[in-house]
């Protein structure tokens, strides 16, 4: 069981026990809705190096096993570690398999002996931590000499047009803050791990209407978890003008929502 009770950590993202929480919630919807993050993940695995082949690896932040399976089917034969902070997701991954084991543990205290992997490889699961140098320095821990880390992440600049939609009805925080793309850039320098290719990239998901995003956003258990986020129900008022706002960016495919991804291999030095 990992340990949700330490003191919350700077930089005004979402508290972890609400995030795990919120993931424990949206186990079951979760991968009805994720055209997004098995198109991010899967360009993740393509960047791996070919010949490639780690005796044992975590799947950090597994969320409902897509890539833990993925990452099994691939490297047969291997130990496989699957970790999240959501015991939802865990609970719903488990019975599908592909790692040997699943363990609910927290990406900046990982709950692994140092040098015990050969990947840790995480699927926009980073961005919900507070402390991203902690996660990079757990990640350098567990890693062995040669191991590499391979994450995707989001940054600023996602889900612009509906915080920018938000910020024309009322100004208040509706939409998930991240960290800019520069701070991935200054961190992983700092790691001690060495920069194989880190890169930003926009993926532009398209929606016929808003309620369809913000819906899909609350299956993935992502909608609006900061801190300052309005509380109780939102008037019709208020969402007929969000509506009204959105429809300023409406394109021919429809109401487009980007997200910044950030793409990162990391190596640890022999």
């Amino acid at each position: 069981m990992t340990d949700l009770s330490l003191p919350p950590l700077p930089g005004a993202l979402p508290d972890k026990r609400q995030v795990a929480a919120s993931f424990s919630r949206a186990a079951t919807s979760y991968d009805s809705v994720a055209e997004l993050q098995r198109d991010v993940g899967q360009q993740l695995l393509g960047r791996l190096p070919s010949s490639f082949m780690p005796q044992r690896w975590l799947d950090l932040g597994c969320g409902t096993g897509y890539f833990t399976r993925a990452l099994g089917a691939r490297f047969a034969e291997t130990n496989g570690l699957a970790l999240d902070i959501a015991e939802g997701m865990l609970n719903h991954a488990r019975p599908q398999g592909g790692a040997l084991y699943f363990v609910a543990g927290d990406a900046e205290r990982l709950p692994l002996q140092a040098a015990s992997c050969d990947l840790v490889f995480s699927s926009l699961a980073v961005q919900w931590c507070a402390d991203f140098a902690s996660v990079l320095s757990e990640a350098h821990r567990v890693l062995k000499p040669g191991g590499v880390f391979a994450f995707t992440s989001l940054c600023v600049g996602t889900l612009y047009e509906l915080r920018d939609s938000w910020r024309q009805v009322d100004g208040l925080v509706h939409v998930n803050r991240f960290r800019g793309f520069e701070t991935y850039q200054h961190l992983c320098a700092d790691s001690g791990l060495n920069i194989v290719s880190l890169e930003n990239r926009p993926h532009v998901l398209h929606y016929s209407d808003v309620r369809s995003l913000t819906h899909e956003l609350k299956a993935l258990g992502a909608h609006n978890l900061n801190p300052g986020r309005p509380g109780g129900l939102t008037g019709r008022a208020r969402i007929l003008a969000l509506v009204e706002a959105y429809e300023q960016f409406r394109q021919a495919q429809g109401l487009p929502a980007t997200y910044q991804v950030v793409y990162a291999v990391l190596e640890k030095p022999l």
